[in-house]
């Protein structure tokens, strides 16, 4: 059988024990679960090499390998394996919350003037320990405004309204925050928002999303529309969402002219219109 090797944890070397005798290897490890501590890491195709997606703030790890001060991991999230810097990993911690606006800031006390320290992007995970005023202390023993997080059982329910929240964020390959975000890494982000489970890459969400649309079918709110390569996510009948290179961030435009100007470049015509 052929596994995807974006979301089988091995490589050359090393395998995840469970892969035994089907995947082949010199040796087959035990993971070791972690937990990403930085706001942001990239997850890279090799040690020092090329973002494929990225890792936020309280995701787990699957570690396979530790070499050349990189992990080997596989994010827990969405099934992604990668190199990750070992200097953003660390202990698992259980969340409870999630960060529900597109960036919020990490406090040394409860107080508006108060000098912060770090900044959480959308989805990151924390642990809520205390509460106090309108402000939640979380694990890093940090205060968040409570506003800005959600238990994790309290989800959106609309992709669109969510992606949305990333109007204008800059395009970024294997970008998944407000730092930066690519095509699929906004629809991953809008769809896990609302609690259905997403993968990474246009190829993988366009194979599993939904259902296809039947030619002449009318587009509306919520709907993706794929291309080779490229997704994009519909605010209404007309109007695509989307993260892209000729606008070089999240914008929107009229449906149609994203089709003309897209079909004319290496993307090709529309592949799919899928509904959720």
């Amino acid at each position: 059988m052929n596994r995807d090797t974006r979301t089988t944890l091995a490589n050359e070397r090393v395998a995840d024990a469970a892969l035994r005798g089907s995947v082949a290897a010199h040796s087959y490890v035990e993971p070791e679960e972690a937990q990403c501590l930085r706001p942001l890491a990239d997850l890279l195709d090799r040690p020092g090499g090329t973002r494929v997606s990225q890792v936020l703030f309280g995701d787990r790890l699957s570690v396979i390998e530790r070499r050349r001060d990189h992990a080997f991991a596989q994010c827990l999230r969405d099934g992604y394996v990668g190199y990750i810097a070992e200097a953003a990993l660390g202990p698992a911690v259980e969340p409870t919350h999630w960060v529900a606006v597109p960036t919020t800031h990490l406090y040394p006390k409860p107080a508006v003037r108060a000098r912060a320290e770090l900044a959480l992007y959308f989805g990151s995970e924390v642990r809520v320990i205390a509460e106090r005023d309108d402000y939640l202390r979380v694990h890093t023993r940090h205060f968040v405004p409570a506003a800005h997080l959600r238990p994790l059982r309290v989800r959106y329910n609309d992709p669109a309204g969510v992606a949305e929240l990333f109007l204008g964020t800059p395009y970024l390959w294997g970008g998944g925050s407000r730092w930066g975000i690519d095509c699929s890494g906004l629809i991953q982000r809008a769809l896990e928002a609302c609690g259905i489970p997403c993968p990474r890459d246009t190829d993988q969400q366009e194979a599993t999303l939904g259902r296809a649309l039947a030619p002449g079918e009318p587009l509306r709110r919520g709907d993706l529309v794929f291309w080779q390569g490229h997704v994009g996510i519909m605010l209404d009948a007309t109007s695509l969402l989307h993260a892209n290179g000729h606008h070089m961030a999240v914008a929107h435009e009229p449906v149609i002219e994203a089709i003309r100007r897209i079909g004319e470049g290496p993307a090709g015509p529309v592949t799919s219109r899928r509904r959720l």
